[in-house]
């Protein structure tokens, strides 16, 4: 038995043809290489140039939802035909405005009955289970139900706001075009993302939020491939907008006052309480939805339930009804204070947490940023009279508190902190938005294991990932692990003289592969134990007539992720590991027990405790190939 040489491995890849000894034969021609992962391709400007237009679908798609949810509001409060904006607060319907959100509700649980489940709830949590469980396919005819659906109960007082719907159906027609057209599940995941985050951005004008929000909910991930699409989808969709609606901020706010360094530890310390706040608020959703659960009644009759708790809140607190975006513009602008603030933040959160837990169709964007915007407006008023000299803003604690409980309850940190900015264009609100979402990220990760978006999706028994970090065997070189001793066998041996060695049971006899090199110690092929050992007699076989196909290889300085990739295209659990310039030379071997054993630095960075000072270490220097 030969022992040959050991070398090392890295990243980026190409497939070469290399020769083979004649005495091979002519089936062996070239060798399956791992390829380079580019970061982005023709494909990339494909998928992008579909994303643009879907957003501007989206766009329209959210001027025309807007149009019929004030369509449906005119023709239940006011018995008019018109589209023209009108708030169901102004309603002279008396006690019969408990009614108008029953009706509507029924319609909705029919709608969902005899069309599509999938409809209910706020959206973003059903896109991301599409996107983690079913390759991003969302049935078509949740394309079409999903905005008449949220429509008809936000309509007649739904609680909601349109911005859920609009993202839901902006990612409900990209999974739709992603199905018509030929893509892979990576590219129909992109299209979906691109659609979901346009409609957010045709809603409130805020196009970077809403490629964080795509990012943190519903791409997990941060690749070029993936992020370009998206991002120029919002731009366009924000372009859209401004188009029908102007350039003007979704919540336009008087100009703020620089905080001082005392007020900006009190914004912390408010994104905090607001943060238990979130907390509180996904609790009582998911408590409310499990007691519906237990109702003696099919669920398509739990909308009318929530519909009259919907209609009795609104009889006493008419801003309670419909979208309410002037409500938060109010609340922030400083218009709206007071314990008539806060008894109306107390109603809609009863009202939309009931809404929700019924299982109707609408948004969750809306309704938290209005209790949160009033939640740190209260708190901000709070401090103001219990220490004037702090320099609190109450605006800006209003500000903090409508990002901060977002941030709480989905876990979209970024998104929300930008979101905040970008809907109300006061850059002074930047640090205090930073430190208060921070804050409450802090206490509900602490205090709550999932967020209002993911606790459906864990509660079917999923698992939806809540960390972004790089792969540890993307940047881990195939030099580093698959440099060793490598036992081999000559193409010309005999099976029967190979047998008996591995009878022998000498060292290099366990292995369970084992590279095959002709006359010169080129390669020519990779057999494995069962082939030496399987079979009839040997009969004066050559190990070399064991060999199927071309011998599969890694690189030495091409990276684990594209051996691991490598290995799974090819079916194997060993790569021979050669150099680019010597590509017929055998250097060393790779295995999948070495790709395990890759992730022990991982390991030991995320959990190994150890003094800093004096204790930093250089990276491993390559391992130098030993002779054969």
């Amino acid at each position: 038995m030969k022992k040959p040489e050991i070398s090392e491995v890295a990243e980026g890849v190409s497939r070469e043809v290399l020769p083979v000894a004649p005495s091979m034969g002519p089936a062996l021609e070239s060798v399956s290489a791992p390829q380079a992962l580019e970061p982005v391709d023709r494909r990339v400007v494909f998928i992008s140039g579909v994303a643009i237009l879907l957003a501007i679908a989206a766009g329209f798609v959210a001027q025309l939802l807007t149009a019929i949810i004030h369509l449906f509001t005119n023709i239940a409060f006011f018995g008019r035909f018109s589209a023209a904006p009108v708030s169901p607060a102004d309603n002279t319907l008396g006690a019969w405005v408990i009614v108008v959100p029953v009706l509507g509700a029924i319609l909705v649980g029919l709608m969902a009955r005899y069309g599509s489940r999938a409809i209910r709830g706020h959206g973003i949590p059903e896109a991301m289970e599409q996107v983690l469980f079913n390759q991003s396919r969302i049935p078509p005819r949740v394309t079409f139900l999903k905005p008449l659906s949220a429509a008809v109960a936000i309509g007649t007082g739904g609680p909601f706001g349109a911005e859920g719907p609009i993202i839901a159906t902006g990612g409900a027609l990209g999974s739709f075009v992603g199905q018509l057209l030929k893509v892979t599940a990576d590219e129909r995941k992109a299209l979906l993302a691109a659609g979901a985050a346009a409609g957010m951005a045709a809603t409130f004008g805020a196009p970077v939020s809403a490629v964080l929000l795509a990012v943190e909910l519903l791409l997990f991930e941060y690749r070029p491939r993936s992020v370009i699409p998206v991002a120029l989808a919002t731009a366009t969709a924000t372009g859209v907008r401004i188009v029908f609606t102007g350039g003007e901020p979704a919540f336009a706010m008087p100009d703020l006052v620089q905080p001082g360094g005392a007020a900006l530890a009190c914004y912390i310390l408010l994104g905090g309480v607001v943060g238990l706040a979130s907390v509180f608020a996904t609790r009582a959703v998911y408590a409310i939805e499990d007691a519906f659960e237990k109702l003696p009644l099919h669920w398509m009759w739990w909308p009318a339930l929530g519909g009259v708790v919907v209609g009795v809140v609104g009889y006493f607190a008419p801003r309670t009804l419909g979208v309410g975006y002037t409500n938060i513009e109010d609340i922030l602008s400083g218009r709206f204070v007071g314990t008539a603030m806060l008894f109306f933040c107390l109603m809609k959160f009863l009202s939309w947490s009931i809404a929700l837990g019924s299982g109707t169709s609408g948004g969750t964007l809306a309704p938290l940023f209005t209790i949160g915007g009033g939640l740190g407006s209260a708190l901000g008023a709070l401090l103001v009279w219990l220490a004037p000299g702090l320099g609190m803003d109450v605006r800006i604690a209003a500000l903090v508190g409508m990002a901060a409980i977002f941030a709480g309850a989905s876990r979209a940190l970024l998104a929300s902190v930008v979101f905040a900015f970008e809907t109300t264009r006061q850059p002074l609100g930047l640090l205090p938005l930073l430190g208060g979402c921070t804050a409450a990220y802090l206490v509900s990760t602490l205090l709550m294991r999932h967020s209002i978006m993911t606790e459906k999706i864990a509660r079917r028994g999923g698992r939806v990932p809540t960390e972004y970090a790089v792969d540890a065997l993307s940047h881990a070189l195939v030099r580093d692990h698959g440099l060793r001793s490598v036992v081999t066998l000559l193409g010309e041996e005999s099976l029967e003289t190979v047998r008996a060695w591995l009878a022998s049971g000498v060292p290099g006899t366990s292995h369970q592969g084992f590279p095959v090199l002709d006359a010169n110690g080129g390669l020519v092929g990779v057999v494995t134990r069962r082939d030496l050992l399987d079979g009839a007699e040997p009969g004066g076989r050559r190990v070399r007539e064991l060999i199927r196909r071309p011998p599969a290889v890694a690189f030495e300085d091409s990276t684990l992720r594209e051996a691991a990739d490598h290995m799974v295209r090819e079916g194997v659990g060993r790569l021979p590991v050669v150099r680019r310039d010597a590509p017929e030379r055998v250097v060393g071997i790779l295995t999948r027990s070495d790709l395990l054993a890759a992730h022990q630095r991982r390991l030991d960075a995320a959990h190994r405790r150890e003094q800093g000072i004096g204790g930093a270490k250089r990276p491993p220097e390559p391992r130098v190939p030993h002779p054969a």
